[in-house]
């Protein structure tokens, strides 16, 4: 029901907010300013994924439009989960019940970039999917730049889904699937194909993530195993007045409380089969340790990820470090996963960020986004899925199989790699074709250049890559 209030609200506001456009109120980007752009994500919840695709958007966009054009702000849930991140940006925090917000924010700017993978699904929480069709449909009432980047589309409640309908019909999102292109276009939404934004993502130096692993045991020669456990079954969170009165007055649904009125999934259903899943996880990886000597860690890429990885390492014999997002930031986490040779992970982002270093990875996977990656690499054989009856036997035969494989699974990782780079680089172009249409008079850049000019500064290593592969 608060779910039902919360996209009451946010339509409402975005029919007001075109009224108030058609009597003249706001205004719209003049030559001599700085055009300023809101960034609407989920930052703030130390979810390593999403906090590092923001921050190469914003640098991709400080290239391809200059920084000296622009003034950018980004959406934070807490400053201090942010600190130290997005470098010369505007932080502005999105609270929990965020209509009025985006209704006061948006018109500060001149356009709205959304940034969320999964933006347009009902999978994870409806209110997340509300925020960003209501941050690209204020934008878009008020004849401003309204993009949707690097984006997700899946199956929406269907409220949800006309929202997204009726008020992202004249924003354009890039999307990072096929899928979801194909399943906005039926929607009316002009889309353009592109990729995650995780690819220029540069963490701190080799040596930092080396030597946590050494401090934590690593011998230095034996191949690392790192796993990624989550809990997928207790999506989608839900916003309920009802169990946060509960919550203050009892101490109800302690378990299952999220944040301030939002709770996840839960039950005896849920329960078992998020046991079942890390019971099945952690089996297969107790067999593959006894056939081959690896160290064992584990890595939690959002804070909620502790639960997960603390029942992990218990099931699977104890005495496994545990390197999760609540005490170690993006750029130590990427660098540590980048340190290791081998990756079970149930993280999307775990997975990609360690791509550009070469970990041997495999995917266990509870949504589309990790089986669309493993297809683009060639590597369908090594997915898995988290409700699989049979998981702790196919994923044990997985990552004896990615042993025996590591060496060509490199080689489709590093090919994958440079044609995403190749992907982000022409997202890039469309961004600067899209603000050349909203605003002709733009100074944007002139002359002949190259596609790697729409990417972020590349690193060394991903240089390096390129050379080897970009053909």
């Amino acid at each position: 029901m608060m779910d039902l209030f919360l996209e009451a609200w946010v339509a409402g506001s975005i029919e007001f907010a075109k009224f108030s456009w058609t009597l003249g109120r706001g205004k719209s980007w003049r030559p001599g300013e700085k055009l300023r752009l809101l960034f609407a994500c989920y930052c703030g919840a130390r979810n390593t994924g999403s906090d590092l695709r923001v921050e190469e958007i914003l640098r991709q966009v400080r290239r391809v439009l200059g920084d000296e054009n622009v003034d950018l702000g980004v959406m934070t849930q807490n400053f201090d989960l942010t600190r130290g991140y997005f470098a010369g940006t505007r932080q502005v925090r999105l609270p929990d019940v965020f209509p009025p917000f985006l209704s006061r924010e948006v018109p500060q700017y001149h356009g709205v970039v959304a940034c969320e993978g999964s933006m347009f699904k009902s999978k994870f929480a409806n209110a997340l999917a509300t925020m960003m069709i209501g941050s690209l449909g204020l934008a878009s009432a008020q004849n401003r730049l309204s993009i949707g980047y690097g984006a997700e589309a899946g199956y929406m409640d269907p409220i949800v889904e006309k929202m997204c309908r009726r008020y992202c019909k004249d924003s354009v999102v890039i999307t990072r699937s096929e899928e979801s292109q194909e399943l906005l276009s039926k929607l009316g939404i002009s889309t353009e194909l592109g990729t995650d934004t995780a690819w220029t993502f540069e963490p701190r130096g080799p040596e930092y993530g080396e030597k946590i692993l050494r401090d934590a045991g690593w011998d230095g020669h034996t191949p690392v195993l790192v796993a990624c456990p989550i809990n997928p079954f207790w999506w989608p969170v839900k916003a309920s007045l009802a169990k946060a009165a509960a919550r203050a007055v009892a101490g109800a649904y302690k378990e299952s409380h999220y944040r301030s009125i939002y709770f996840h999934k839960s039950g005896r259903e849920v329960d078992a089969a998020y046991a079942r899943y890390i019971s099945a996880f952690a089996g297969a990886v107790a067999r593959f340790r006894k056939e081959h000597p690896v160290f064992l860690v584990c890595v939690g890429m959002e804070m909620l990820d502790r639960n997960a990885c603390e029942r992990f390492a218990e099931q699977v014999g104890g005495g496994v470090p545990i390197f999760c997002s609540d005490q170690y930031d993006m750029y130590e986490i990427v660098s540590i996963l980048r340190a290791c040779h081998l990756m079970a992970s149930s993280r999307y982002h775990a997975i990609v960020t360690s791509m550009p270093a070469g970990v041997a990875s495999l995917g266990i996977t509870m949504d589309e986004r990790i089986r669309n990656l493993m297809r683009q690499r060639g590597h369908s054989h090594l997915l898995f899925t988290v409700d699989d009856a049979d998981l702790e036997t196919n994923l044990f035969a997985g990552l004896k199989q990615l042993c025996r494989e590591k060496e060509s699974v490199r080689d489709g990782i590093g090919r994958t790699v440079a044609q995403n780079l190749r992907l982000m680089a022409r997202m890039g172009m469309y961004f600067e074709g899209f603000v050349a249409k909203r605003y002709p008079e733009f100074p944007l850049r002139s002359g002949s250049l190259s596609w790697e000019e729409y990417l972020p500064p590349l690193s060394t290593n991903l240089r390096k890559l390129l050379e080897a592969y970009d053909a």
